[in-house]
């Protein structure tokens, strides 16, 4: 497992946006598994290029790498922006269209990805743990009550260990699969994220948090992080 770390990068100053865009902060959601054979360099190329690549561009203010060693997807990445304005910009209509060569032989590595571009729709608490609980939400109905999500945070943070929960809600236009990603089919459900400072507290999350939403539920994941990079100006 790798050593966590936090870096920081600098990049040009973000473009003006409206109050609208600014109101709710987004996210850039990719897990997926590797093909093992490649498995040392595509952990490379995301650690020397991808990550800071994206960081680098206007609105992103974070890029996290998480690696599970069980659950449906190895590696998670996330990419805090200030909001979804930051996934409409020159610069990154540019990079999602212009990929490195090294980029491009790594996507196609990709087993099972799935990318989703998200609002914080709900966001209670305030830090980040070692280690991320991530539920995805299905058809349940507290996927499309934030307040309700909310609620469920507070909870969550009764639990040792628990700092944070985010609700994410996938935008459909700016969801575009990836080259690996199966197209047909595609469920944009929301996705909620508890932040813990250990294992055995992320796992006391879901369980309660499985246990307050009741229903079924598309399956979830324990990963712990890896190293972050933020934007020095966020």
């Amino acid at each position: 497992m790798s050593t966590q770390a936090i870096a920081t990068a600098t990049k040009p100053a973000a473009p003006a946006t409206t109050p609208e865009a600014k109101e709710l902060p987004g996210i850039l959601f990719v897990w997926t598994n590797v093909d093992p054979a490649h498995d040392d360099d595509f952990n490379r190329w995301y650690d020397r290029e991808h990550v800071e690549e994206r960081v680098n561009l206007p609105g992103f203010v974070s890029g996290t790498r998480y690696q599970s060693m069980k659950g449906p997807r190895q590696y998670l990445g996330l990419y805090r922006t200030t909001s979804l304005a930051a996934f409409k910009t020159p610069e990154y209509f540019k990079a999602f269209q212009q990929q490195t060569p090294w980029s491009v032989t790594n996507l196609a590595r990709m087993r099972d990805p799935i990318r989703r571009v998200c609002s914080i729709d709900a966001e209670v608490g305030s830090g980040m743990g070692a280690w991320l609980a991530v539920l995805r939400l299905g058809n349940n109905e507290i996927g499309s009550d934030p307040a309700a999500v909310a609620k469920l945070g507070q909870k969550l943070l009764t639990l040792d260990g628990v700092v944070a929960s985010r609700l994410l809600t996938p935008d459909v236009a700016l969801s575009t699969p990836l080259p690996a990603e199966n197209a047909n089919g595609r469920v944009l459900d929301p996705i909620l994220l508890i932040e813990a400072s250990s294992e055995p507290a992320a796992a006391n999350a879901v369980r309660l948090a499985a246990e307050q939403i009741g229903g079924e539920l598309d399956g979830h994941a324990i990963l712990q992080l890896s190293w972050q990079l933020r934007d020095r100006a966020a």
